[in-house]
């Protein structure tokens, strides 16, 4: 993430500049990528990051990087107002929003979150709702022999793994592609490391 310092010091209106939040000074002044958010998942100050970096993208003010510009260009940061009174965040794959439909096959499941699979089989489940049905799907991926694991640490495995897989085009969260392209994401499956980017 890259500040067009040109732009924020100068004043886009009248003698009005650009004040940027200590969130995103910090991200700035450290080099942090905003995929790395700084703050609690789910807490305002997390969502409010997001919405602001997006407007000040829009403006030119910020200029990102391609896996910056694909979680801004997401719903992240977003709420929708249900119909029961409740208010879900919209993409925050880690995030279980506790909703009826978090059910599959009569258990309660997270949804949006990898786990190992112990099931045999593929590596690695989740559970994503599809928009179409409204129902829970569950989705295996994931090499079976554990070849995913070793290498997402490694800068040039995720690349290649990435432009083998045409990561770029995996939008959709209810296929298994989707996922394999972004389980660098998800440290919890290996000691709370993440890794920015696709593969």
């Amino acid at each position: 993430m890259k500040l067009n310092k040109i732009l924020h010091e100068s004043s886009l209106s009248n003698d009005k500049k650009i004040v940027l939040s200590e969130g995103l000074n910090f991200h700035i002044k450290n080099d942090i990528p905003i995929t790395e958010n700084i703050y609690r998942p789910t807490s305002n100050k997390f969502l409010e990051l997001f919405n602001e970096v997006r407007k000040l993208n829009k403006l030119g003010i910020i200029y990102l990087n391609e896996n910056e510009e694909e979680i801004i260009n997401s719903e992240i940061g977003n709420q929708v107002l249900l119909s029961n009174g409740k208010i879900v965040n919209l993409d925050l794959p880690t995030i279980v929003d506790n909703i009826n439909e978090a059910e599959y096959n009569g258990k309660k499941v997270e949804l949006g979150k990898p786990k190992r699979n112990s099931g045999g089989g593929k590596k690695y489940v989740v559970y994503v709702k599809n928009p179409s049905t409204g129902k829970v799907k569950k989705i295996s991926f994931g090499d079976v022999h554990g070849g995913l694991t070793a290498k997402v640490s490694n800068p040039e495995a995720r690349k290649s793994f990435a432009a083998r897989h045409q990561c770029h085009n995996k939008k959709d969260k209810t296929k298994a592609g989707y996922w394999a392209c972004r389980i660098n994401r998800y440290g919890h499956l290996w000691g709370g490391k993440t890794y920015p980017g696709f593969w």
